[in-house]
């Protein structure tokens, strides 16, 4: 079911500590009431100061004893610190329970926090308040959007991948905690960009590259070749078979389009475009 926030989710006994409570108000009503007699006797002068005052010592040392006791009965309820969904409850009634024992699970469903991680390359596109959209494999046909909340201030030194963080609305509590799902970050949409066939990339832990085609001519024998130069580059979207490229290339450059695992640096190559692939934005099954 729903709690709210400071509703009681679990009490303990206070048998023990109610009817020390009663005993104390009793002893407590009994000192004020002392307290005003002393007080009447003390304006006629028949007693001292130091009685009153040892009657005023008494009633407040009761009255404090009366307000730890409902302290410690307001310690033994557990409250919901915030608005949620209750989950099965792990103990039952008149259960021995110790200190740090869960006794129920307390989830807040709306909002949600969505944690992902991009590469590293698209540091320089994100900025909080970009929109998110999330599709869970639990809920096929459905897409959810929120905003990009939170941007790690490190790179996970493993995976080179930047943590962030997106909050969604969840207003009828499909999505769940612990749920796997994909996430798209919508970046900023550039009027021009440039854009090659992912096959033409190679990647690597150290850095993604292409291979650039670039003429070279001996100055012994004046003989002219194609060599390869190996151009590292960051990558942005990917469309189809296409990929955007960021940095490392201005346009206009003659890159290896198709079996770059095979290639090194310095390589001469002839180009030979027959047996190419051809890259689509929108490439469809094969018809068999």
């Amino acid at each position: 079911g729903e709690a709210k926030k400071g509703d009681v989710l679990v009490k303990l006994d206070t048998s023990s500590e109610e009817a020390q409570l009663r005993t104390a108000q009793a002893e407590l009503e009994l000192a004020r009431a002392d307290l005003e007699r002393a007080r009447d006797l003390a304006a006629r002068k028949v007693i001292s100061k130091a009685e009153i005052d040892a009657a005023e010592s008494k009633s407040k040392q009761k009255e404090g004893a009366a307000d730890n006791l409902r302290a410690l009965i307001t310690k033994k309820q557990v409250r919901a610190p915030f608005d949620g969904q209750l989950g099965i409850r792990q103990v039952n009634v008149g259960q021995m329970i110790n200190a740090g024992q869960q006794v129920v699970a307390l989830t807040a469903l709306d909002p949600l926090y969505v944690d992902f991680a991009l590469p590293e390359q698209h540091l320089s596109q994100l900025s909080q308040g970009l929109e998110v959209r999330v599709r869970a494999d639990a809920l096929p046909g459905r897409e959810f959007k929120g905003k990009l909340t939170a941007i790690n201030s490190m790179i996970d030194s493993a995976t080179r991948n930047l943590p962030l963080q997106a909050t969604l609305e969840n207003p009828d509590h499909a999505l769940r905690p612990g749920m796997f799902a994909k996430v798209n970050v919508m970046l900023p949409v550039k009027k021009s960009v440039l854009a090659i066939p992912a096959t033409a990339i190679s990647y690597a832990p150290y850095g993604d590259s292409v291979f650039v085609i670039e003429k070279k001519k001996d100055p012994k024998s004046g003989r002219e070749s194609q060599v390869l130069r190996q151009q590292f580059i960051r990558t942005g979207e990917t469309r189809g078979d296409f990929v955007t490229v960021t940095d490392g290339l201005k346009g206009g450059e003659v890159i290896v389009s198709s079996g770059v695992f095979k290639l090194r640096n310095g390589m001469e190559v002839t180009i030979n475009n027959d047996l190419a692939p051809k890259p689509e934005l929108s490439p469809s099954p094969a018809q068999t």
